[in-house]
């Protein structure tokens, strides 16, 4: 079947867009802050072990995250003043509250990805779903004391009905179709797309490729160069997106500074968020 959800359009045949003082890149960090059920596989350095119950090996490198790596990464956005788009699990609230508070403190932009990393939307029913979804979200306004506006599905898992349920809730955008540089319309009314990244993200590249930090480094700086040079004739989305388990390993944490502060370091470049990009294009798109 043709994919209902969004019409096909070439991004050389569109309106300029133009982001807020004549910026030519939006740049946001899509944070990943996770919480795993101890008895479910997921996410794995060492496919060896990860059907076990427990999997100390492969749990324990995720739970580092939260745990260390999480300060690491907010230590390095504080320095660029970059704000993050946190794409959480509603379980997070409950389990660590700590990181809700700091991100609070700093005015964080904060998105629905599910209640956990170990459960996938895909296949569930109508009603579930939306009894789900509506927990989820419940779930993570109270706990931000702000309104949910965007959604990232565990593993980027979703039904075809996921984006009208979502609407229904007072969500406008979702992350999860990976196909373009700018924001798009779906055929949802109300709801937009807005780019995210499978390959300059580092699950991909730096556990399922074994890059390494400067490996890394480098192709995040070659992803912004482009997309600063796609920008000249209208604006471009770049989403960086960073799982603290992973990027702020002590080996890894120089090189993802080295990062952003590149991107910090250039001019026309719009620090912001998802939600930000998203209201911004709603409000300023022809129609």
């Amino acid at each position: 079947m043709d994919n209902p959800l969004y019409d096909y359009s070439p991004i050389v045949s569109r309106p300029k867009i133009t982001w807020p003082n004549g910026a030519r890149v939006a740049f946001y960090i899509g944070l990943n802050i996770e919480h795993f059920e101890v008895d479910k596989p997921a996410t794995s350095i060492f496919a060896g072990t990860a059907a076990l119950v427990p999997d100390p090996l492969n749990y324990g490198w995720r739970d580092y995250g939260v745990r260390v790596g999480i300060w690491r990464m907010i230590e390095a956005m504080d320095k660029c003043g970059m704000r993050a788009s946190v794409l959480l699990n509603a379980d997070v609230c409950r389990h660590y509250p700590q990181i809700i508070e700091a991100g609070r403190r700093r005015n964080w932009a904060w998105l629905a990805h599910g209640k956990n990393n170990s459960t996938f939307q895909s296949g569930m029913q109508l009603d579930d779903e939306r009894k789900y979804l509506k927990e989820v979200v419940d779930t993570i306004t109270a706990a931000t004391g702000q309104p949910v506006r965007g959604w990232l599905g565990p593993a980027l898992t979703e039904t075809f009905e996921t984006p009208r349920l979502l609407k229904d809730l007072g969500l406008t955008y979702i992350l999860d179709w990976c196909c373009d540089d700018q924001p798009f319309a779906l055929n949802v009314p109300g709801m937009l797309s807005v780019p995210y990244s499978i390959e300059i993200n580092d699950i991909s590249l730096c556990v399922g490729k074994s890059l390494s930090g400067p490996e890394f480094s480098r192709m995040i700086r070659d992803q912004f160069d482009q997309l600063y040079k796609d920008s000249a004739e209208s604006g471009r989305v770049m989403a960086l997106c960073l799982h603290p388990f992973v990027s702020n390993q002590p080996f890894r944490q120089k090189y993802l500074e080295e990062a952003l502060q590149y991107i910090a370091g250039h001019q026309s470049v719009w620090l912001t968020t998802s939600d930000e990009i998203a209201a911004h294009y709603a409000n300023s798109r022809p129609g």
